[in-house]
């Protein structure tokens, strides 16, 4: 690293009274470290479940690589979830949870009002992947459904 030092001083000619500047480059001794705590830790995977054309899940991957995570993507619209899949990532959690209220079928089959069984909805889920709230993020048992900064923090 340099150092950029900017000398005052005056003219060695007597009695010119003029001043003038020296510029002079030093080379730095200091060395620029990450904090301990930082540059020992391992990145934590987690796996990110997304569309790529999905400005909510491009904002979740920007917030999960600034703070340090490696992500294991998987685009939905490609590799779509199975519904033996779609029912082990849900689990114990309300299926509710994870429609996509802004998907064109959720808001066709008005599934606000009258929601689907959760079988049904696994399904339908397992069929049209846009009908599943991204992104999706999974590490370590936990799951977090769309942009939650909270809850992918706590990974």
């Amino acid at each position: 690293m340099w150092t950029l030092c900017l000398f005052f001083g005056r003219q060695a000619s007597p009695g010119s009274g003029i001043a003038r500047s020296h510029i002079e480059m030093k080379k730095s001794t200091t060395k620029v470290r990450k904090p301990a705590s930082r540059a020992n830790r391992p990145k934590k995977t987690v796996n990110f479940l997304h569309k790529p054309n999905c400005a909510t899940c491009r904002k979740a991957r920007r917030f999960l690589d600034k703070h340090g995570y490696q992500l294991r993507c998987r685009d939905l619209s490609k590799e779509r979830l199975s519904s033996a899949e779609l029912e082990k990532l849900i689990g114990k959690h309300d299926y509710e949870e994870f429609l996509n209220p802004h998907s064109e079928l959720y808001r066709k089959n008005k599934m606000r009002d009258d929601p689907p069984s959760r079988g049904e909805a696994i399904r339908m889920m397992a069929r049209d992947p846009s009908l599943i709230r991204r992104p999706v993020v999974v590490a370590g048992g936990r799951v977090v459904i769309g942009y939650d900064e909270n809850g992918m923090i706590r990974f």
